[in-house]
């Protein structure tokens, strides 16, 4: 079986039709791109044990969305290292591996929701489908360059769509499977009936001699549950979110397509050419800035690979930390102030938007950057970019004060546009490489910048969560200083002196204080993301800077063999 595997015995015999690998490319990056749909998983995962709301014991968003980091971090660790074993081995021994462990991981995350142990999701979804992540994105790539030296960019962007796109099929399959295993825990009537007890920040009440932990919710959070029940106290430990079984079963599904597609890849003979194609003597003038060759060690020693290290890490680390969070974040800006708009179903679409967009400016950009030069369009994602993060608090400042539609349709429209410039700086990025080294070793330079991927998947996440659990613990504090105290006692059972033990123990949240707090006051929920936008607007502005310091190679880091001019583009 696994001599099927290695590169020799998967030469393409003559006549082989090259159309039959792109669906294969394709396939595994349609599974390993649903990466991008993981805030869908958010919601559920924080309240695994509460079902609907969050327990005690409950998992934060912050330890849910690292685990998204881990696997973004692997990813590009693993593609960065795994170029060299690609050439020795072939691509259906990497993508049979990526399989598994993309696979395996989404099994082994399924088990870790069943038993509530968060170290087995990064375990596995985190590491060892993070691998599965970086094995399956170089696999692809590099064998279409093979299939289509006459249609490289044309090639290469069948599979980059594909990752980008992913979260289009992922993000709605993983709504439908959450939705279809979903089981409300054992409800116990309404809260006014019930003996409430708070020990500690959580709520307890008894059952046959038996203190058991609640989650108490109102009307307005049941309504809002995946299928609508009643306001009241639920038991915490029964019921199912639906996240370990959607797991177990994208693991297998995803296992099955792209072992599929590994064992469908096939690569040229040696010596292979496209029928009627001849190879250009010369590669275009108008794609290079030199001709010449930088060797793939000696580019370590530019600073311009730092620089545009530096700039794809600022661009990505912007970008990703928001799709980390996209659906949270839109529901917790827009949710209070338009409910009848900004609903479950709503904010599933815009994370599907978000996959649209992506995979859309992958090619405009990409396409841009070819007549406008890599530098200029760089300079347009970190200039416009600015301004976009910085209209996003402005957006959450007005609907809450004056509940409007076009505010939502301003936020849409920039974020929109942040994520084709997220999607664009990938695609762009290797043909930037491309013009300050050569194209000669521009894979092997283009798989260690990928470690910039890597570190901005554990930043963005990291600081976008930060900055808000910051926000929201100020936010808090200060609702619950505008509650009556008598008020205050009676909804958690202890009084505002232990705030903090029932903020840790999530008894209390934002939404139970708006409704104990006085009439007139503002809800602070679409002002959790203003300093985190804030930030990634300076990150931006660090990327704008290395942008413009980056020229052309020194003339002592050129391959000696190569004698002829670089040439310089207007």
């Amino acid at each position: 079986m696994f001599a099927r595997l290695r590169k020799d015995q998967i030469v393409a015999p003559p006549g082989f039709n090259r159309w039959r690998v792109p669906p294969a490319s394709l396939g595994i990056h349609l599974c390993i791109g649903s990466v991008y749909a993981w805030s869908i998983f958010n919601p559920s995962l924080t309240k695994a044990l509460g079902v609907v709301g969050s327990a005690a014991d409950d998992w934060s968003l912050s330890s849910v969305v690292w685990i998204f980091s881990v696997a973004i971090a692997f990813l590009g660790l693993s593609a960065a290292f795994a170029g060299k074993w690609l050439e020795e081995v072939g691509p259906r021994m990497v993508g049979t591996v990526a399989a598994l462990c993309w696979g395996g991981g989404f099994m082994i995350g399924g088990l870790g929701i069943l038993i509530h142990q968060l170290w087995l999701l990064y375990l596995g979804y985190g590491v060892l489908g993070g691998c599965g992540l970086g094995l399956g994105y170089v696999s692809p790539v590099s064998t279409l360059i093979r299939w289509y030296p006459d249609r490289r960019g044309m090639a290469t962007g069948m599979a980059i769509m594909g990752f980008g796109g992913g979260a289009m099929i992922g993000a709605p399959l993983k709504e439908f499977l959450l939705k279809s295993f979903y089981q409300a825990p054992e409800y116990l009537g309404g809260a006014s009936g019930l003996r409430i007890v708070t020990e500690a920040g959580k709520r307890f009440v008894e059952i046959g001699g038996v203190m058991k932990e609640v989650v108490v919710i109102s009307a307005k959070e049941a309504a809002a549950l995946p299928i609508p029940g009643a306001e009241g106290a639920y038991v915490v430990g029964t019921g199912s979110t639906g996240a370990a079984e959607t797991f177990f079963l994208l693991g297998a599904v995803y296992l099955v397509v792209m072992l599929i597609a590994a064992f469908s890849f096939r690569v040229p003979a040696a010596g292979w050419s496209p029928k009627g194609w001849t190879p250009p003597a010369e590669a275009g003038r108008q794609a290079m800035i030199t001709t010449r060759h930088v060797h793939i060690d000696e580019a370590l020693r530019t600073p311009q690979f730092y620089l545009l290290w530096v700039i794809l890490c600022t661009n990505v680390t912007a970008g990703i930390g928001v799709i980390g969070v996209a659906k949270t974040m839109m529901a917790e800006i827009f949710g209070s102030s338009l409910p009848a708009i900004v609903n479950g179903g709503f904010a599933a679409t815009y994370v599907l938007m978000i996959s649209v967009f992506n995979m859309t400016g992958r090619f405009l950009w990409a396409s841009a950057s070819d007549y406008i030069g890599r530098k200029n369009t760089y300079f347009v994602f970190f200039a416009f970019g600015t301004l976009l993060y910085l209209s996003i608090p402005f957006a959450a400042q007005q609907v809450s004060a004056h509940p409007a539609v076009m505010w939502l349709v301003m936020f849409y429209g920039a974020t929109m546009l942040i994520f084709t410039m997220y999607g664009g700086g990938f695609a762009t990025i290797p043909a930037y490489l491309a013009d300050i080294f050569g194209t000669k070793y521009v894979g092997g330079i283009h798989g260690r910048l990928l470690t910039a991927w890597s570190i901005a998947g554990v930043l963005g996440p990291l600081a976008i969560t930060s900055l808000r659990e910051a926000s929201r613990n100020t936010a808090l504090h200060d609702l619950a200083a505008k509650v009556e105290p008598a008020r205050f006692q009676a909804a958690f059972g202890t009084d505002v002196l232990n705030l903090d033990q029932l903020i840790a123990a999530n008894s209390v949240t934002i939404g139970k204080l708006m409704e104990l707090a006085p009439a007139g006051t503002v809800d602070p929920t679409p002002s959790l993301y203003n300093t985190t936008m804030y930030a990634m607007a300076g990150l931006l502005l660090v990327g704008l800077t290395a942008n413009l310091l980056v020229g052309p190679v020194k003339e002592r880091h050129y391959m000696k063999e190569e004698a002829e001019p670089a040439l310089a583009r207007s």
